[in-house]
């Protein structure tokens, strides 16, 4: 099999319910290729987020199995799962940095899971790692603030760090859970063309979910569609018509999800 087309992520029947019994997710099966740009669309609470979090397993899964470069995390325990995870960047909405940290600091963090755990207690990254995190901020245009605190930049300028810091970990896979979605317009796509050169000039996968279809539109190259729980649609977004969006947010009852 050619190395493009071989599966990164692969979901078998997955499920979640969780403890209260509602359903997260219901009898998934997905496979995600090597280089792929996906985006995740629905309405909130339709299950995005829960997709996202079972594939690194910050949510675990009820039933069924998710495989990453052919290695089941779901199985994994202790380094074993380190070593998938540590092949796994995550964006969130918030941001996730240490506010009262550096930048710099902030983007060596991606570099920790290299590491023994007494290493990054005691800042003991080294110059070829801090020489690694200068270059990331580099390639997201904020070289010029290193050494700022997280909490001085702008929001958009913030999530440009938290590229630089997955750029940083050198993962096989990024997820990105709404990356855009406390970001004003213009700011989003600064964002997006930074998750799409990592997706170009890298090789990573990008799973992304999206509330903004126009970005979506723009950046995806497949469209997934999620509704309580369940892909509904799952194509390539240059045969992807307007009518298909309308279903994803509108089909069944229609009535939108409480927030997950």
């Amino acid at each position: 099999m050619a190395d493009s087309v071989k599966p990164i992520i692969e979901l078998k029947k997955v499920s979640k319910i969780y403890d209260n019994g509602t359903v997260g997710l219901k009898d998934i099966d997905l496979t995600i290729n090597k280089g792929e740009f996906v985006v995740i669309v629905g309405l909130s609470g339709a299950g995005k987020s829960t997709l996202l979090r079972s594939i690194n397993r910050l949510h675990d899964i009820s039933e069924g199995e998710i495989l990453i470069d052919g290695k089941s995390i779901t199985k994994a325990k202790g380094k074993a799962l380190r070593l998938i995870r540590r092949d796994i960047g995550m964006i969130f909405q918030s941001f996730n940095l240490v506010k009262r940290s550096s930048v710099l600091r902030n983007v060596l963090t991606g570099r920790v899971a290299y590491y023994p755990t007494w290493k990054t207690t005691f800042n003991l990254f080294t110059k070829e790692d801090k020489q690694k995190a200068y270059e990331a901020l580099q390639q997201v245009g904020l070289a010029d603030k290193v050494y700022a605190r997280a909490d001085e930049l702008s929001g958009g300028q913030q999530q440009r760090v938290a590229i630089a810091r997955v750029l940083a970990q050198d993962p096989k896979i990024i997820l990105a859970d709404e990356p855009t979605a406390s970001l004003d317009p213009q700011t989003s796509l600064r964002v997006m063309e930074d998750l799409k050169m990592l997706n170009e000039k890298y090789g990573m996968t990008v799973v992304a979910n999206l509330h903004s279809v126009e970005l979506a539109k723009q950046f995806g190259q497949r469209v997934i569609g999620i509704r309580a729980g369940q892909v509904v649609y799952d194509g390539e977004m240059s045969n992807t018509s307007e009518a298909v969006f309308t279903n994803i947010y509108n089909g069944g009852n229609g009535s939108e999800a409480e927030d997950e």
